[in-house]
């Protein structure tokens, strides 16, 4: 016997506007990477180099998510139902394998050096990348307040923190290159930097194709999600669950509930509601009403 499907959309309150730390992050540290990038070729640093390409994948994920933010705003249609949630997992699929691209170019050419080394201005690479740790400290502390309660934000300010934490190893680098006057320590560094960045592009891409593929969001187990609801007063049991990411910070699930009370479902239909939310997170949920489960049921 079919029951009632209960859709139920919580939005819950309405996330505070980080346009403006968006805008001021992206535009402060693209100047710095023109700004690196130009110094890197001056002073022959290949730290710095690296650097670059490091701070402009993380200018590209504040894009990203200054994005996410904005199309998640966006009214859905007829024909795309959810809007656009999906775009920013997207455009982080394709970021990751850019980031993969740059990876090769630094550790290729970090090798070469390596090999055959070249004098590199310890001095300029010691100033350019301190410039980078205020600047990405900077950046960082306009996501400071929001990271705790949004993932798309707490991203952002960890890209930025993870950012100054690289220009510091630069300094470093620059401060034994001055002291030591040994050339190997710049290519050494710029590996160092390289393998950073393919940490989290690794990071990035597996998570973002997870996502492409509507897996269980990280943080979320299906089981526990099901014995939960199963748990709930007047629940005989539950099936055909589903669990996935509308977006990089939005999670929807559908299941169908088996009791008693299908007749007059909306007690129980409030109590799952608040316990997928407050419990999983989970902001958009439809749940199917039944009295009785057949053996050979199936998905609707």
């Amino acid at each position: 016997m079919g029951g009632r499907e209960h859709h139920h959309h919580d939005h819950g309150h309405a996330p505070t506007d980080f346009g403006r730390a968006f805008a001021i992050g992206i535009g402060l540290n693209l100047t710095f990477v023109a700004v690196e990038t130009v110094y890197g070729f001056i002073a022959n640093s290949m730290s710095l180099l690296a650097d670059a390409g490091h701070n402009l994948s993380d200018v590209l994920g504040l894009v990203l998510a200054w994005a996410g933010a904005i199309m998640a705003k966006r009214a859905a249609s007829p024909r795309f139902t959810y809007g656009f949630k999906k775009a920013p997992i997207l455009a982080a699929l394709a970021n990751s394998l850019f980031l993969m691209v740059a990876v090769g170019a630094i550790g290729a050419e970090a090798v070469r050096r390596l090999f055959h080394p070249s004098s590199t201005e310890g001095q300029t690479v010691i100033v350019v990348a301190a410039i980078g740790i205020a600047i990405n400290g900077l950046t960082a502390l306009l996501f400071a307040r929001g990271r705790e309660h949004d993932i798309n934000i707490r991203g952002a300010y960890l890209h930025m923190a993870s950012d100054a934490a690289v220009s510091a190893a630069v300094v470093f680098a620059g401060i034994v290159i001055v002291w030591t006057g040994q050339r190997w320590v710049d290519p050494v560094m710029s590996l160092a930097v390289a393998v950073v960045i393919l940490w989290g592009s690794i990071g990035l891409l597996k998570e973002s194709v997870w996502m492409s593929l509507a897996a269980v969001p990280a943080g979320i187990d299906a089981d526990q999600v099901e014995l939960a609801l199963a748990q709930l007063d007047g629940v005989e049991a539950v099936h055909d669950l589903h669990v996935w990411p509308l977006s990089t910070t939005e999670t929807a699930l559908t299941a169908h509930i088996v009791t008693q009370q299908a007749a007059y479902p909306d007690e129980l239909l409030e109590s799952a509601r608040k316990l997928l939310h407050d419990r999983f997170r989970i902001e958009h949920c439809t749940i199917q009403v039944e009295r009785h489960h057949g053996a050979g049921h199936k998905d609707c």
